[in-house]
């Protein structure tokens, strides 16, 4: 178990629930300030993000204003009151956001995925800022290891207030979602890192509006700390993301729709924790089991084509001691191994009759 990561002091990550919203990108001085004051006026948002710098996946998208944009978020603090947040990706980006007085930065799921990256950024913000908190993003791989390691590069740099947000992880195959919640893989590190607060970015997992408050419900019910949510003026004509953004007024709709469960004071909380793990490990074992079914289903109908017989006899033994010898790696019973395959096969065997 790695050794644990501080609960937070600063003020800006205890609230329950802790919401931050903004526009993906500040492309304006106008949209940063008007949507700023909107969200103060209208909901009850804590914290107001803006992308100053936007990683892009392919060249020739818009890469954000740049450090100039920063003053924006610094008029919109000393507008509204609110506390301003950013990403950074590299030391350069602290320097500028620590010489303006940032409240908070995030880091992307792109960096956290980068070890060397994250160990600059941990330095630098180690050295410029250790006391400004920072959320870090999932890497865009579903790997929890990555995730905590990146975390654990800036408590041992020194920052002093860290969080988590869900993203949701690339998937390759077809899918609702713009990126798979994987919601197991929070869960874990909730489970590993319990002082940590965690985020939810449903933006970013549905990567359309009309999921957005379906995502922010399910985190809610799920124990997560809070939400980072996009959200712009005219979200149809946003320069980056803009299917996935909201209006202020929709943003306040949502909001108010929520239930906001009570954080983590149920003495059965561990074992609640626990169950939902399992119910999304579930979810995903069912899932693997079917594309595995519709394979078989495949192999079935080339089988009848060119004749071939349904059941391969060598090839289920060679199967069978393989997943047996892998599950007993994996610290699991060969005898359980060898029946649930067992199962499978003879599920395999109906689907291609």
């Amino acid at each position: 178990m790695p050794q644990q990561v501080s609960s937070p002091t600063s003020p800006l990550l205890t609230p329950r629930p802790l919401l931050i919203a903004g526009p993906c990108s500040a492309e304006s001085e106008r949209q940063v300030l008007t949507t700023a004051e909107n969200l103060r006026r209208n909901t009850r948002v804590q914290i107001f993000r803006a992308g100053v710098w936007k990683p892009r996946t392919k060249p020739g998208g818009f890469e954000g204003i740049g450090a100039p944009a920063l003053q924006w978020l610094v008029k919109a603090r000393q507008l509204t009151g609110m506390p301003v947040a950013t990403e950074v990706a590299v030391p350069r980006h602290v320097e500028a956001t620590a010489d303006c007085g940032i409240d908070l930065l995030w880091i992307g799921a792109r960096t956290s995925a980068d070890p060397f990256a994250m160990q600059e950024l941990a330095e630098t913000i180690g050295r410029l800022c250790p006391d400004t908190p920072v959320v870090v993003k999932n890497p865009v791989v579903a790997d929890i290891e990555l995730w905590i390691g990146a975390i654990e590069r800036l408590r041992d740099a020194g920052v002093k207030n860290i969080g988590a947000i869900h993203r949701g992880f690339r998937s390759l195959g077809h899918e609702i979602y713009r990126n798979h919640p994987r919601w197991s893989v929070p869960l874990e590190l909730h489970r590993r890192m319990p002082q940590l607060p965690l985020i939810s970015d449903p933006s970013h997992i549905g990567g359309r509006r009309d999921l957005i408050a379906p995502l922010a419900q399910k985190a809610m019910d799920m124990g997560f700390d809070g939400l980072i949510i996009e959200t712009h003026p005219e979200p149809d004509v946003a320069l980056s993301d803009k299917d996935q953004q909201i209006t202020p007024h929709e943003l306040s709709q949502l909001l108010d729709s929520l239930q906001f469960r009570s954080m983590r004071h149920d003495t059965d909380e561990p074992l609640r924790e626990f169950r939902l793990q399992i119910d999304q490990l579930d979810a995903e074992l069912l899932e693997i089991l079917s594309r595995r079914m519709a394979v078989s289903q495949e192999i079935g109908c080339y089988k009848r084509r060119h004749g071939i017989p349904v059941v391969q006899t060598e090839r289920y033994e060679n199967v069978l001691l393989s997943r047996i010898a892998s599950g007993e790696g994996m610290g699991l019973s060969g005898e359980f191994i060898g029946r649930l395959f067992a199962l499978i096969h003879e599920e395999s065997i109906q689907n291609q009759l």
